[in-house]
């Protein structure tokens, strides 16, 4: 089955899943007061035009059909019909939608010390753990994505002074939202390292960039884990016309399984013991994808299994372009294009990152989160 997977884009299925203009009127004022600064980091599920800023990068959604659902129908680099879930978790938190992407703020000249003050946004689709992962894509991959925050800490400690940063960072909020792409490049490079040994390199990856995280000031961590990615249309398009079934790919499946329980214990143990004053909230994306996959009805979806925005079978079989065709109800599919949630899906997974119960985000919530001093 893996040599199959070989054309497979490294790009994403996750629930959970350029920004123009002038970004002076982009937060709004919280209700409880003002928002703590917000940093997202990741891949395509929270890239909110990153890769619109890199010509060379073969991972872009600023084209039409993308943004159809966004406000003035704009393809804003986002890989969704609208918003996605870091705009969500932005809203939750009383922004109007994401922190910008960084490479925007850097356009902003004299300005963009003042915007940093309220987070930003550092999600590259197809990016990874990994370093190589994603590179053929052009991406930036999560070691570039830390390294760009650690410039960030330098303009917010030329601003502020060293002990005001601190104290901002250890109140910010750092949510991270990657791994797929590497379970994708896992199978498109028809690997033949052991599936324990794999998911060991990556948990080790994910614990190296959380302390450099941690010791350029992040506290607060709330985690995405990897969901059902064998069950996204493209790969069920693979399934249906090489092997002749209908269905998701369990290897794949396994394999985001594995990780989800890996990397819980790395938080609950070397992590939480390691470092003083660390923080999380992990996310079970596997959980959150699966239930509404099993029970569509009960979460308003009528498709799970097809792409709203594509061709061919399952509506999967191509990209989501200006060509493509579009399903007239997006309220009623669980995903967008191949690999990508739908806007709804996107709301309701940060709904339940938000405020769900420990059964999809443990040991606390993002709000949880958001409270705990």
């Amino acid at each position: 089955m893996a040599n199959i997977i070989h054309n497979i884009p490294a790009l994403v299925c996750l629930f959970i899943s350029i920004i123009s203009g002038t970004y002076a009127t982009f937060y709004s004022t919280s209700p409880v007061g003002t928002p703590p600064p917000i940093f997202i980091l990741g891949d395509s599920t929270a890239d909110v035009g990153t890769n619109s800023h890199l010509p060379l990068s073969l991972a872009r959604a600023d084209f039409p059909h993308n943004g159809i659902d966004f406000p003035h129908s704009r393809p804003t680099g986002r890989f969704s019909n609208g918003y996605n879930s870091a705009d969500f978790i932005g809203r939750k938190f009383g922004l109007k939608r994401s922190p910008p992407p960084f490479l925007s703020l850097l356009t902003l000249g004299s300005r963009f010390k003042k915007h940093i003050l309220k987070g930003a946004n550092f999600a590259s689709g197809g990016a990874g753990l990994l370093d190589v992962t994603g590179s053929n894509f052009i991406v930036v991959p999560l070691s570039d994505q830390i390294s760009q925050f650690s410039t960030v800490r330098d303009n917010l400690t030329a601003l502020i002074g060293s002990d005001a940063t601190d104290t901002l960072l250890s109140k910010s909020l750092f949510f991270i939202s990657i791994g797929s792409n590497d379970v994708f490049g896992y199978f498109k490079t028809n690997s033949t390292m052991p599936p324990d040994q794999f998911i060991s390199i990556l948990v080790s990856s994910y614990s190296d960039h959380i302390t450099t995280l941690y010791n350029l000031g992040a506290r607060k961590f709330g985690i995405i884990s990897i969901p059902p990615v064998g069950c996204c249309p493209s790969i069920r398009v693979i399934q249906k016309v090489i092997n002749g079934v209908d269905g998701c790919f369990d290897p794949m499946n396994d394999l985001a399984l594995a990780f989800h329980s890996a990397l819980d214990t790395l938080l609950a143990g070397n992590l939480s013991t390691g470092l003083p004053g660390f923080k999380y909230s992990l996310g079970n994306a596997y959980r959150m994808t699966i239930d509404v996959i099993s029970n569509p009805r009960a979460f308003g979806f009528d498709n799970v299994d097809s792409a709203c925005c594509g061709w061919g079978y399952l509506n999967a079989q191509g990209n989501c372009n200006q060509t493509a065709s579009v399903c007239p109800d997006r309220r009623k599919y669980l995903f967008w294009d191949m690999f990508h949630p739908t806007k709804k899906a996107s709301s309701l997974a940060a709904e339940t990152l938000y405020s769900g119960p420990p059964y999809y985000v443990s040991p606390i919530n993002f709000a949880q989160l958001a409270n705990n001093n």
